[in-house]
């Protein structure tokens, strides 16, 4: 009776760690074929949920099929694939972080277990205890670039990735193809050259220039936010981020027009002021630039105040 009893509290001592043992192999060897690991609902309960476990796991839920229509998910599964394909042919990589992703045709009942209605959401489940609030990251607000998601995990695991992105030649192509049309306009025009010293076309670039640097587009370029976000559950699409902390791409453009309409009807009041043109075309002028300048600019402050909820303005 001793010796079944020893032998039995040595199964119980070894045997986490033998599952420990099976469990990490089992994900590395995953991890060997794909660089993001699918999860259903077994395999999260098992790997995930189930101790033991000394490795953390960052998991994106998602509904990457068609018929969800879901353009954010598959925006930033390009992103997620990125990072997830970054760390996993890195030098540094271990079993100490593994990415992972759950698609709600997969894994419904994940979903359910979680309470989770929206995507894509990103939660990191650490070895040890239950996610914190920090564990769920915040992409309304940083974005969905792979360098901002790499930062978050360095805040919560302590693994430091060096975001590699594939060779993107657009950018380049596109930078060759505008200076040779600007090159093949200016020889065209060598014998004549007096447009560069036309006012107005400088004066046009400037305001293009700052619609476009004050409407966001910067921002935009740096945390890489979704272009809206639409419901889940309702099937509404917003366009308008009901923070003051993030925008939607959408939103900037958004405020981009209006930016644009206000500036065209301060023109017009100018040029109503000061042309030389019949005085009907100057009233109408004059009507445009004024209807033009309430009506958008009450626009924006309306953005704003749903924005900066109780704003003094009215």
């Amino acid at each position: 009776f001793k010796s079944d009893l020893s032998h039995f509290h040595m199964f119980l001592c070894v045997s986490p760690q033998t599952l420990l043992s099976e469990k990490v192999g089992q994900m590395m060897d995953w991890a060997s074929k794909r660089a993001v690991i699918r999860l259903n609902g077994e395999k999260f309960r098992r790997f995930v949920r189930a101790p033991p476990r000394n490795y953390s796991v960052i998991i994106m839920f998602t509904a990457l099929q068609p018929q969800r229509q879901c353009a954010v998910c598959r925006q930033a599964d390009e992103e997620y694939q990125i990072l997830a394909n970054s760390w996993r042919y890195s030098s540094a990589f271990t079993n100490k972080v593994f990415f992972a992703l759950v698609d709600f045709d997969e894994g419904s009942d994940v979903f359910q277990m979680l309470n989770m209605n929206s995507a894509p959401t990103f939660i990191n489940f650490p070895p040890k205890g239950k996610p914190k609030r920090a564990d769920t990251y915040e992409l309304q607000v940083r974005g969905f670039a792979a360098e901002q998601i790499a930062r978050w995990v360095a805040d919560r695991t302590d693994v430091h990735i060096r975001v590699i992105r594939p060779p993107n030649y657009a950018g380049p192509l596109m930078l060759g193809l505008l200076l040779a049309l600007i090159g093949s306009l200016a020889y065209l025009r060598r014998n004549n050259l007096e447009f560069l010293y036309n006012k107005n076309v400088w004066a046009f670039s400037a305001l293009c220039f700052v619609l476009i640097m004050t409407s966001g587009q910067m921002w935009n370029h740096i945390r890489g936010p979704p272009y809206a976000h639409k419901n889940p559950s309702t099937g509404q699409v917003s366009y308008i981020h009901g923070s003051s902390q993030a925008q939607f791409v959408a939103e900037t453009h958004i405020v981009l027009l209006f930016n644009a309409a206000v500036t065209l009807g301060m023109v017009l009041l100018h040029e109503a002021a000061t042309s030389d043109m019949d005085i009907g075309k100057r009233k109408i002028m004059c009507v445009a630039g004024i209807g033009l300048v309430m009506l958008f600019f009450s626009w924006l402050l309306s953005i704003f105040r749903a924005k900066y909820h109780g704003y003094p303005y009215r």
